[in-house]
């Protein structure tokens, strides 16, 4: 694995985050079967990794910037360093009780994602990459996988939930996908989604609506282990659209293809 000293600062941050998370985990079953429900109690814990991972990381790194899920924006002295954090994405998994969640750290140097740690505290998985070195998973250099054909392809998608407004273009979209793939996951957290595509678990992904946080480790993650990131449309800025599609060099080209004919209106038949 990479042992730089900006990986280092990265993971350590996020190992005791993970701590926290771990133990908050652990207390979820219980809440469950309660009248009040454990949605109080998991918002608190996002909060607390999230002043973890801030307080290691401006420590190490004073002056950097911060954009974060729940402490927003924070404007740095060094105007060329941003760390963008989500303390737990796959908030409603942990919700349930789903062990499916993941810390997502990346920093962003003008303007482009350059280094990403994301970690899997239940699965004990640490996706890290930095440009320039690769991408590894805990010991292990991860690629993206060889398939080529969308008929031979597994891919990830984000189902667009309460309060969004893309359940039309999803629709098109899923049937463009599901009508010439061997089939689409949904697990609900995006870091990880990215996290599977460069370990060669997934085969492509799409997502709309999303936020820098959720794919600023996962862009560099994905690029390092050899695979193509773009927005939904084909432009190069994801962190800054809010929309992500990835895979390797000809899924990634296929899939985009498919959500631009989805997106386009039916021709009115004659």
């Amino acid at each position: 694995m990479i042992r730089s000293p900006l990986i280092s600062v990265m993971t350590d941050a996020v190992a005791k985050a993970a701590r926290s998370l771990r133990r908050d985990f652990g207390e979820v079953e219980n809440l469950q079967v309660s009248r009040k429900g454990p949605a109080n109690f998991v918002s608190a814990a996002d909060t607390r990794a999230e002043e973890i991972l801030r307080g290691a990381l401006e420590k190490a790194r004073p002056g950097y910037g911060f954009v974060m899920e729940e402490g927003g924006i924070v404007e740095g002295t060094d105007k060329s360093h941003r760390w963008h954090i989500d303390p737990l994405d796959g908030t409603t998994n942990f919700l349930h009780g789903i062990p499916h969640f993941c810390i997502s750290v990346g920093l962003e140097r003008e303007g482009v994602p350059v280094a990403g740690v994301i970690y899997d505290p239940i699965k004990d998985e640490m996706f890290v990459a930095e440009r320039g070195k690769g991408a590894f998973l805990n010991n292990r250099r991860i690629r993206v996988a060889a398939r080529r054909e969308m008929a031979d392809a597994v891919v990830y998608c984000g189902l667009p939930h309460l309060g969004r407004p893309a359940h039309r273009t999803f629709i098109a979209e899923l049937a463009a996908v599901m009508t010439v793939s061997a089939g689409l996951r949904r697990f609900g957290a995006a870091a990880l989604d990215l996290a599977y595509v460069a370990a060669g678990r997934a085969d492509g992904f799409w997502e709309r609506h999303l936020q820098s946080w959720d794919v600023a480790a996962g862009i560099v993650i994905v690029r390092e282990a050899g695979g193509f990131v773009s927005d939904c449309e084909g432009g190069t800025s994801p962190l800054e659209t809010g929309s992500v599609c990835a895979g390797n060099e000809a899924i990634q080209a296929a899939l985009l293809g498919l959500l631009k004919k989805a997106a386009r209106p039916a021709t009115p038949a004659a």
